[in-house]
Formats: C-alpha cells, sequence, structure tokens
C-alpha cells in the first residue's frame, strides 16, 4: 500500500516525466542530423520545438517543412504522439511488452496521466488507448494517401499521410507545408478527413471507451453526456457564428457554396485545439478572431489530446451558474447531481487559467515589441493558444525574443501537463483536509 507522502509525489512525477521528455527531444533536435542543412539547430530554438511537440501544440520559431530533416521530422512525429498519448501509456506498454506487473504507483501515474477516475484495469484501458489510437491514426493514413498519392507519389504520399494523419488526431497542428493547410481550402475531402482526425482526438479515450462499449454496458457516464453535449454544442454554434462573421469568405476565396459550408465546418471543429488553419487568421473579421480566442480557451474534452481549460469545466460553470440564476442549490444534468468538489475545482481551474493569462500577456507586452497596426490581440491571442495548446499565432512567435519563447514554453507545458499538476508540483501542495474548520460568515457579493 502507498503512504500518503508517496501519493504526494505523482504530479511531481507527472511534471518531470514530461520535463525529461522535452529534453531528450531537445537533445536530438539540435543534433546536425536533425537540420537539412546539417548545422546544429541552437538549443532555445530546439527546445522549443520539443516543447511544442511534447506539449501537441505546433507553434513553431522555425519552418517544420523547410528546416529539418528527415530524421528531425520523425522525432518530432514521435514526440507528438508521447505527448498526444501519454508518457506514461508508453510505460505500462513497455510492462505488458516485458510481461511484468504493473506497480501501484505506476497505476496510480498512468491514472492521473489519462484522467482517469480509477486505476483499477490499466492495462486494459491502455490496450485500449493503444489500440484505439494507432487503427485511427493507421485509418487515417489510407484516407490521406488515397488523395497525397496522385499529388505526391508513393513514397513521399505515404510520408505525408502518415505525419499529418498523427498530428491531426493528436490535435498537434504540425505539417509539413509553408502555409499550413490553405491550399486545401478547396479540397473538401482533405478538411473533412483531417477534422474527423482531430474530433476522434480531442474527445477523449474516456468517452470512446463509453462510446464502444455502450452495446455491452447499455450506459453512458455522465462525464460522456456532458462531454459530448458541450462539445457537439461548440462545434454547432461555432458553425453558425463563423458563418455570420466570415460571410465575405465565399466571395474572397473564390468558394463554391459546398466548399464554404465545409471550410466553416473545419475552422468550426480546429481552433479549440488543433492548430491547422485555412485562411490566414488576419483575413478574419474582430468578431471572428475574438471568437476563436474563446474557442481556443475552452478546449477540448479531459483525458483527450486537447489543450484548454476543457468542455467539460465550461459545462459545469454554465450549468452552476444556469441553477444559481434560478435560485436552485445544485447544479444537475440529466438526473445527475455536480459534487461541490467538481464545481470548485472547475471554478479553480476557471480563476488560475485566467490569472496566468493576464501575467503571461503584461510579460509579454514588456518583452515584445507589437506592431503599430496590431493591438492587444497580437499578444493575448497567441498566449492563449499556447495554454490551449492549438498553435494558431497572428505572427508573434517568429518574431520573439529569448524572454518571449522562454513564457509560451511555459504556457504550452502547463496547457498539456495541467495547470493543477503544474500547480501541486511547484507548491508542493497537499491532500490533506483541514484538520478544524473556523467559523462561518457571510459577505456581500455583486
Amino acid at each position: 500500500m502507498i503512504n500518503s507522502d508517496k501519493r504526494l509525489e505523482l504530479p511531481r512525477i507527472l511534471t518531470l516525466g514530461f520535463i525529461v521528455i522535452i529534453l531528450i527531444g531537445t537533445l536530438l533536435l539540435s543534433l546536425p542530423v536533425a537540420a537539412k542543412s546539417g548545422h546544429a539547430t541552437n538549443y532555445l530554438d530546439s527546445f522549443f520545438t520539443a516543447t511544442s511537440a511534447t506539449c501537441i501544440t505546433g507553434m513553431t520559431v522555425v519552418n517544420t517543412a523547410l528546416h529539418w530533416s528527415l530524421f528531425g521530422k520523425i522525432v518530432i512525429l514521435s514526440l507528438v504522439e508521447i505527448g498526444g498519448l501519454g508518457f506514461m501509456t508508453f510505460a505500462v506498454l513497455l510492462f505488458i511488452f516485458l510481461r511484468r506487473k504493473v506497480d501501484l504507483k505506476t497505476s496510480l501515474l498512468t491514472q492521473q496521466s489519462l484522467n482517469l477516475q480509477s486505476a483499477a484495469n490499466i492495462y486494459g484501458i491502455v490496450r485500449l488507448v493503444v489500440v484505439f489510437s494507432m487503427a485511427i491514426q493507421a485509418l487515417g493514413t489510407v484516407l490521406l494517401f488515397v488523395d497525397f498519392y496522385p499529388r505526391y507519389g508513393f513514397w513521399k504520399g505515404l510520408g505525408f499521410s502518415i505525419f499529418h494523419s498523427i498530428s491531426a488526431f493528436c490535435n498537434a497542428g504540425f505539417d509539413l507545408y509553408d502555409d499550413s493547410l490553405t491550399r486545401f481550402a478547396t479540397d473538401p475531402y482533405i478538411l473533412i478527413v483531417l477534422s474527423l482526425l482531430i474530433i476522434a482526438g480531442s474527445l477523449g479515450f474516456i468517452v470512446w471507451k463509453d462510446i464502444l462499449f455502450y452495446k455491452e454496458d447499455h450506459r453512458l457516464s455522465l462525464h460522456t453526456k456532458l462531454a459530448l453535449t458541450t462539445y457537439l454544442g461548440l462545434v454547432v454554434i461555432s458553425f453558425f457564428v463563423y458563418l455570420i462573421t466570415e460571410r465575405n469568405f465565399a466571395d474572397q476565396h473564390g468558394l463554391t457554396t459546398f466548399q464554404r459550408i465545409v471550410d466553416t465546418y473545419f475552422i468550426s471543429v480546429t481552433p479549440r485545439t488543433a492548430g491547422f488553419y485555412i485562411f490566414d487568421y488576419h483575413s478574419f473579421s474582430d468578431a471572428g478572431v475574438l471568437f476563436t480566442v474563446v474557442l481556443m480557451f475552452i478546449g477540448g474534452t479531459p483525458g483527450s489530446t486537447a489543450g484548454g481549460v476543457k468542455t467539460t469545466t465550461v459545462g459545469i460553470l454554465l450549468i452552476k451558474v444556469w441553477s444559481i440564476l434560478r435560485g436552485h442549490r445544485d447544479a444537475t444534468f440529466m438526473g445527475r447531481r455536480f459534487s461541490d468538489d467538481n464545481v470548485n475545482r472547475s471554478l479553480t481551474l476557471g480563476f488560475l487559467v485566467t490569472v496566468v493569462l493576464v501575467i503571461a500577456c503584461l510579460a509579454l507586452l514588456i518583452t515584445e515589441s507589437v506592431p503599430r497596426h496590431m493591438g492587444l490581440e497580437y499578444v493575448f491571442f497567441d498566449v492563449v493558444s499556447a495554454f490551449g495548446t492549438t498553435g494558431l499565432s497572428l505572427g508573434l512567435i517568429p518574431k520573439l525574443t529569448v524572454i518571449g519563447k522562454l513564457i509560451f514554453c511555459v504556457l504550452m507545458f502547463m496547457g498539456r501537463v495541467g495547470i493543477f499538476t503544474v500547480m501541486y508540483s511547484v507548491l508542493n501542495s497537499t491532500n490533506n483536509d483541514d484538520e478544524f474548520r473556523y467559523p462561518e460568515e457571510n459577505v456581500m457579493i455583486g
């Protein structure tokens, strides 16, 4: 049995594990063989790229397609896969291959890494995560190859298909073009395939487990119900908002009605964490840019390859606010009541993320130069994108100073590992309840 002191080390071990993966990736990317030029990439740019890949963000200070060699791209793709599925998943997978029993501490770390409610049956969960992920990525590769083979030939088409299938499923946003996916704005087939891969990755393994085993269990957990409702609601709302705010896209880019619908659907899915873009965000309206920031802040589903504060957090907060406004004490959804701990953690998470983003913006406004024609959105957009592990940018990333790059690395890291995990690691927080409680008294609010 693990004692309480060892339990408290879990967030720190998880944090250090991601740091080790990033440092290994940094060393590999800094090797001369990792760059097309044959010259070593400086450690800071290698560190930034390794952090972005491991934290499945997609932000780059050097062009992925032009700067990195085949070896460098394989390293980036490996970091994306490890970051997307969680390094503890591969640790347990190693135990399975070696036919060794997973100890309790490893089970608890895997539970926390995948945001599982229980550490029971870790073998089964990891097998499901790996098999499901590999199957979806393989299917995505085949579907992309149908389009890429005529374009690039067999080997290049296969390489591009594998790379973009993994990147899309892991919601990483890395691509092998110098302008993301703008060349595919008139190719509905590619956009639909990539969007389905993005959705598969950002829904979360817990949700997929419930869906895949629904015939056996005949029930969906409250988490799955809330996640699906919030996720689908956001996609629908986003679709109609972008139809309204970006109604000039069809004329600007010469799109047919069907292409316009598919493009709007694609930009409704990608901003919350994937990071691919088919239109330069400088061409978006102010309303469209603001709404994109909101989507990046929300992110995907817990236990998925996505970042942000997560859909379930936003869902719980909306339900709680609605309950308070209606004069109800409890936040309820589909015949179930959310625990006070759920609500309190959601409120705390929302507040902490807001504080972190404000501090990051203040620091960057001091250290970085903002073009005269741009306003606060030039910094704020990229800051939220980094924390939400989205990877979209209005142009700040390539112009970052040394301090700016380090700030963005911290944001990407916190967005992927989880702000609670990082805070617990730094503050060495305990989970013990207070031994005594002070008398209760109210203050005026509102």
